[in-house]
């Protein structure tokens, strides 16, 4: 959404950012009158906390099934308010959110799985552990039950970035090679998306760096943008688990 984010409350005469700090209202003396400043830009990135601690704290007290449903609800939120356009400028796929999607993933499993293994609970209290620090475990240590969701998690992550490149590109004009990045990028979310997740983890790990090449190429980096379309082609169907 486009908003005027240099705001001056009618009040007091308080101006602040929206940007900085999230809110509408004056941070002086709370007035919900303002006045924008500047010219409309598109502004996606809401500021949102994502703290884990609380949850961590109950590990010794509470059951994982209730861990889990506390840690996909906390991640859930997160998610929900989270973007990628910051005052105009698209900002990186980053750790932090893709650490946040793959634990309400694997959350959503583990709170419902009766007969829970040993090493998905592990690897779930491994991402409670580091995701809001933007840690996800490494490739190898993805329990073989668990690839399809850490699969699904990153194609959601990248189709709900894709929509914001495509937002912040609205006013710019693409080449025929960029549309074409893009939309087989789509093609490859889509597609992971129809396998459940259903391909190996080095696949997931190739359509966030496919990903982030690309948004670097498309803010001006050709090398990146040639890398993008280089790991674009070798995301090719045949790499189903």
């Amino acid at each position: 959404m486009k908003i005027r984010g240099e705001r001056e409350c009618t009040e007091c005469g308080t101006q602040w950012s929206y940007y900085e700090t999230g809110s509408v209202g004056c941070p002086a003396c709370g007035s919900l009158r303002s006045v924008g400043l500047d010219d409309r830009t598109e502004h996606t990135d809401l500021s949102v906390e994502f703290d884990l601690a609380p949850i961590r704290n109950e590990i010794d007290d509470v059951s994982t099934d209730i861990l889990a449903d506390r840690a996909r609800e906390h991640a859930n939120e997160y998610i929900r308010r989270r973007g990628f356009i910051n005052a105009g400028d698209l900002r990186e796929l980053d750790d932090r959110y893709l650490a946040a999607t793959e634990l309400l993933h694997v959350a959503d499993v583990v709170g419902r799985e009766h007969d829970l293994e040993e090493r998905e609970e592990l690897y779930f209290l491994s991402l409670l552990r580091g995701a809001d620090a933007g840690e996800r475990p490494p490739v190898d240590e993805v329990p073989p039950t668990l690839r399809g969701v850490r699969g699904l998690a990153y194609a959601n992550a990248v189709r709900e970035y894709r929509r914001d490149v495509r937002n912040w590109t609205q006013d710019r004009e693409l080449t025929g090679a960029e549309r074409g990045a893009l939309e087989t990028l789509g093609d490859h979310v889509k597609r992971i998306r129809m396998l459940d997740g259903d391909v190996d983890p080095e696949t997931a790990e190739g359509l966030l760096e496919a990903t982030r090449d690309l948004a670097n190429g498309l803010r001006g980096d050709e090398l990146a943008f040639t890398q993008a379309q280089t790991r674009l082609e070798e995301l090719e169907p045949g790499d189903v688990a």
